[in-house]
């Protein structure tokens, strides 16, 4: 913001109904000048439309997917080509969305924008999660479905092949993106997954860093990550799988040395801190300050793999905003994603804050 600018805001904060006149009149400046300036500070998300509503500061806004999970279960060990005897059941989900849940489990102020049909699926997804999350910024799109998430599990727990209807996403453009953005400026961190188009998310990543607000990249699969540009100056932390960073990076990760390499070449597409999953063998983690290690998890008995890595990042940006050292905040992590693995749900129902500081007092002090 430019000195103008700030005095007119400084103005607005005394008295959100002050009209243009008054404006142009204590600051000297001519009605269509104020004018301008109003629309500056509605695109930077400084304030909202008309009578000035001056948007509340979160502490977190989640960007990206929000979907019904269905997950069918085999009951014997899975068999391809055939019909197998099964179990299934119905939970919210999506990569946004579950980690904004996760977040305001744990206390934390979190919002959401995400898309969803005006269908029953929508409702019910919406209505299931304003019980821990501000879903204001959200956008019902009246002529598509909400998307779908299925997927199959092997006896084990572990995923055999998922399938996602998503085609929603890829109605969502740069204009709806302009609009929300002051739930973007109100905000202390963002956390964007990569549902949505290649464009939209080149466009939240340039804004972000220009309006230097923290942002975190978690990539839903390996073909979605393909959509990130290749320049990620400004964002904060990049979390991905092993096969999402190889994607990234563009180098095979075989060894441990390799996951290094790989953070590392990461990093010089701009990203300050990056960490890479990998699966029941923990994580590791790699800053441009030169902060490196391994973190090995504690062993847990698996009930369903959805929604751990989505935890995790809950989890490291939780401890992140608390002020918590990268390494600590990789361990909150794994605590958070390990309350997850011995849940039935996408979502722990059991998930707090002091359930999360037990857990890792037992596994990490």
């Amino acid at each position: 913001m430019n000195e103008k600018e700030m005095n007119i805001l400084a103005l607005i904060q005394e008295n959100p109904f002050i009209s243009q006149v008054e404006l142009a009149n204590k600051t000297g400046l001519s009605r269509s000048a104020v004018a301008g300036y109003i629309s500056s500070l509605t695109k930077q998300g400084k304030i909202h439309g008309r009578a000035y509503v001056l948007p509340k500061k979160k502490d977190i806004l989640c960007v990206g997917g929000s979907n019904v999970d269905r997950k069918i279960q085999s009951i014997e060990k899975l068999q391809t080509g055939t019909s197998n005897p099964a179990q299934s059941s119905q939970s919210c989900g999506g990569v946004a969305r579950n980690i904004a849940e996760n977040l305001g489990r744990l206390g934390t102020d979190v919002s959401l924008l995400t898309a969803v049909g005006e269908d029953h699926e929508g409702s019910w997804l919406m209505k299931q999660t304003e019980c821990f999350v501000d879903i204001s910024p959200s956008q019902i799109m009246a002529d598509y479905t909400t998307g779908t998430y299925t997927a199959v599990l092997d006896n084990e727990g572990e995923m055999a092949i998922a399938l996602a209807d998503m085609s929603i996403y890829d109605n969502i453009y740069q204009e709806l993106i302009e609009k929300k953005w002051g739930h973007f400026a109100s905000s202390e961190m963002v956390i964007l997954d990569t549902n949505f188009p290649a464009d939209v998310l080149e466009q939240i990543i340039i804004r972000c860093e220009e309006d230097d607000i923290p942002l975190c990249i978690t990539p839903v699969s390996s073909p979605k990550v393909k959509k990130l540009p290749q320049q990620l100056k400004g964002v904060t932390w990049l979390i991905a799988n092993r096969d999402e960073a190889e994607v990234l990076s563009g180098i095979e990760i075989e060894t441990e040395g390799d996951f290094f390499k790989s953070a590392e070449l990461i990093m010089e597409k701009g990203v300050e801190k990056v960490v890479i999953t990998r699966g029941d063998k923990g994580l590791i983690f790699f800053t441009k300050k030169g902060e490196a290690g391994v973190i090995l998890p504690p062993k847990v008995k698996v009930a369903d793999v959805t929604g751990a890595g989505d935890s995790l990042v809950a989890g490291i940006i939780y401890a992140h905003l608390k002020g918590m050292s990268v390494e600590d905040a990789c361990k909150i992590g794994i605590s958070c994603s390990n309350l997850t693995l011995q849940s039935y749900d996408t979502v722990n129902p059991k998930l707090n804050h002091r359930r999360l500081q037990e857990t890792f007092q037992e596994n990490f002090s």
